[in-house]
């Protein structure tokens, strides 16, 4: 925000784009008052979310960090995003389809002859799945969030994800942290009764819900301390359904250590834990030290896998005091994770 307290005023452009399969995606095209003195940054959010995810009401989120540092913001929505039609997506879907169509987009209506990306959870998996696998030739700096290739949680959360979520698979094709608002049926408020009864830790249902459906944590995906009064509220529109489809690759892929498709396409490897990446990228791994969602130990052994093929051409990252989100969303991340962000990108301009 400015110093005012409002929020920076942009130019703000809706790039609607066309997945390889015919899925409808979108991308928003920020810039300041001044042209864009870099090239193009892709900004690639979770599931169950939206773009606007990177437009905390923080005195400065990353898109503020972004256009102040003369870069060229596009925030893509695939087909997670809660503002396009509802699916039974999968990772494989976006890597072949979604992130391709999106850097051809963003090339073709820039110019540029290559961008850069910041990709966080499963935009950052899918992302990488289709980086690695060849399929984002126009990408040279990816700074990824949380989660790339390997896939390391607490081992409580993989029991719940097995037990709870795919139990009632066929009650529950989609979960949905804005049941905490409204829940639309019986079944949606015993999710709200259970969560009600083992979740304390702040008032807000949307916030305890979507800890429920992401992990095991008390919050799951930021530390409450990183985040203020109204980052807190504002969340509670910012969650949305995520389906089952998702949670059985997930759970496919925990179970390998890494990630694998479940497609079949053979563009795709089966299972990228021993990758041998078809990409020149430079890679910034970054991971939160209190990160409950995905452990950072997921981001240390990509970073070493890669860096035992191409030294030099990453680097890790992981942050004290910081948990999953909040690398985002929280109020002092313009000082403690942003910086790095920048750098990242920086090195290649």
């Amino acid at each position: 925000m400015s110093s005012s307290g409002a929020p920076p005023a942009y130019n703000e452009t809706l790039v609607p784009f066309t997945a390889g399969d015919g899925f409808k995606c979108s991308l928003l095209h920020v810039t300041g008052d001044a042209a864009p003195a870099k090239g193009p940054v892709i900004l690639v959010h979770g599931a169950g979310v939206r773009s606007n995810i990177f437009r905390a009401p923080v005195e400065t989120n990353i898109v503020d960090a972004l256009v102040a540092a003369g870069y060229d913001v596009w925030l893509e929505d695939w087909r997670a995003s809660i503002d396009l039609r509802p699916s039974q997506w999968t990772l494989d879907q976006a890597a072949l389809f979604d992130h391709p169509s999106a850097v051809e987009t963003v090339l073709r209506e820039t110019g540029a002859p290559s961008a850069q990306a910041i990709i966080h959870c499963q935009g950052s998996t899918s992302f990488m799945m289709g980086l690695t696998a060849g399929l984002l030739p126009g990408v040279r700096t990816v700074v990824s969030n949380a989660v790339s290739l390997h896939t390391d949680i607490p081992r409580l959360a993989d029991a719940k994800m097995r037990l709870l979520l795919f139990a009632a698979a066929k009650e529950f094709p989609y979960l949905n942290p804005q049941w905490g608002l409204s829940a639309p049926n019986l079944r949606a408020k015993a999710i709200n009764a259970w969560v009600r009864l083992t979740h304390h830790e702040c008032n807000n249902m949307v916030c305890r819900l979507a800890s429920f459906t992401y992990g095991l944590g008390f919050p799951t995906l930021w530390e409450h301390a990183n985040l203020n009064a109204a980052t807190h509220d504002w969340l509670k529109q910012e969650f949305g359904a995520v389906p089952q489809s998702f949670f059985r690759q997930m759970s496919a892929s925990v179970g390998r250590g890494a990630l694998v498709s479940v497609s079949g396409d053979p563009r795709l490897p089966a299972w990228f834990g021993d990758i041998v990446p078809q990409t020149d990228a430079r890679l910034v791994f970054i991971a939160g030290e209190l990160n409950r969602c995905f452990l950072p130990e997921s981001q240390q052994r990509t970073f070493e896998l890669f860096e035992a093929q191409r030294p030099g051409r990453q680097e890790l990252h992981r942050i004290p005091k910081y948990a999953h989100l909040d690398i985002f969303m929280g109020k002092d991340a313009w000082r403690d994770t942003f910086p790095i962000m920048l750098a990242g990108l920086d090195f290649d301009n």
